[in-house]
């Protein structure tokens, strides 16, 4: 008798006489976790049994702040949406959408119609929703005595001034006070949510005149010391070059390269590592893109990383 005929007689001897375990219920703390899952994560919970599901479709807390981002953005649609929701039975405190291209005009207002509670409502990136939409969101919202706090619309096709005066006026932001917004504070939903306290985040720009997000520069006074004016480095992504790490405007001649394409201050590309052969940097945001480097302590950027495996081989 060989060796694997015997291993496979003892583990099916084994098997036999193993005792059967009955599947249970889920363990109590999984039912206080929801509250704070997303809605992927509680989308996925609903699946693992009938206690769990039953318990994400009836419990309200868990769905009163809904936001839809990757991997779930893209497949979201009017229907959806408005089934997904509807498990807040009308107690929707904050709802964003980001760059969800399919939903529409008609969509957003049947949710909007239903929720009145709605305090933060991010759309930014949302292309199927027109700017006459929007006006009529906020206005339905303030016919019902609503205190929006939040409103972000960037990515909205065809806003134009006119369309912002409407919102503001609704918003009963007359005249429009808009807190400092800062380069560094857009790179992630968290991050705006936290830290930005504008109630709309696009504004005009003084520069062109266009309905975009407009940062204003951290640095108080210049180089020479002077107070600058503090409509003089204020401006949208397009009018005025910005330190991806510190938010200041940057002059054309004080522009450092970057292994990212992003823009750096000198100061702040001082503080940054550099790859060891071309003594470049990359930015805080794209620091994964670093290659560890097998002769030194420091790292390879991904070119002088393929330049060196060619070579090699």
């Amino acid at each position: 008798m060989g060796i694997s005929h015997y291993v496979e007689k003892n583990e099916h001897e084994i098997t036999e006489y193993k005792p059967r375990v009955e599947p249970g219920p889920p363990h109590e703390a999984l039912f206080f976790v929801l509250a704070y899952l997303d809605v992927f994560e509680l989308l996925v919970m609903s699946e693992v049994c009938m206690p769990l599901r039953d318990a994400v479709s009836k419990d309200v807390l868990p769905w009163r702040k809904i936001i839809i981002e990757r991997p779930l953005n893209s497949r979201l649609s009017d229907e959806i949406l408005v089934q997904i929701t509807t498990r807040a039975h009308g107690r929707l405190r904050t709802l964003a959408l980001i760059n969800c291209f399919k939903i529409t005009d008609d969509g957003l207002q049947t949710v909007i119609e239903k929720n009145h509670l709605i305090s933060k409502l991010h759309i930014p990136g949302c292309s199927g929703l027109t700017p006459e939409g929007i006006i009529r969101v906020v206005k339905t919202l303030s016919q019902h005595h609503n205190s929006l706090k939040s409103l972000q619309i960037n990515g909205i096709s065809s806003l134009k001034k006119e369309h912002l005066e409407t919102i503001s006026s609704h918003l009963q932001m007359n005249p429009p006070q808009q807190k400092p917004l800062y380069r560094h504070h857009r790179n992630s939903f968290t991050s705006r949510n936290k830290e930005s306290r504008r109630m709309i985040d696009v504004d005009i720009c003084p520069k062109c005149n266009e309905v975009r997000i407009v940062f204003d520069c951290p640095r108080e006074t210049s180089e020479s010391g002077r107070e600058q004016p503090f409509t003089h480095c204020r401006g949208c992504y397009f009018c005025i070059s910005r330190c991806e790490e510190c938010g200041r405007c940057v002059d054309d001649e004080e522009v450092e390269e970057t292994l990212c394409s992003g823009i750096l201050c000198t100061d702040c590309w001082l503080h940054l590592p550099k790859c060891c052969s071309c003594n470049k940097a990359y930015c805080k945001q794209h620091a994964n893109q670093q290659c560890s480097s097998p002769d030194t302590t420091g790292f390879l950027c991904e070119l002088c990383n393929e330049k060196l495996e060619f070579t090699g081989n």
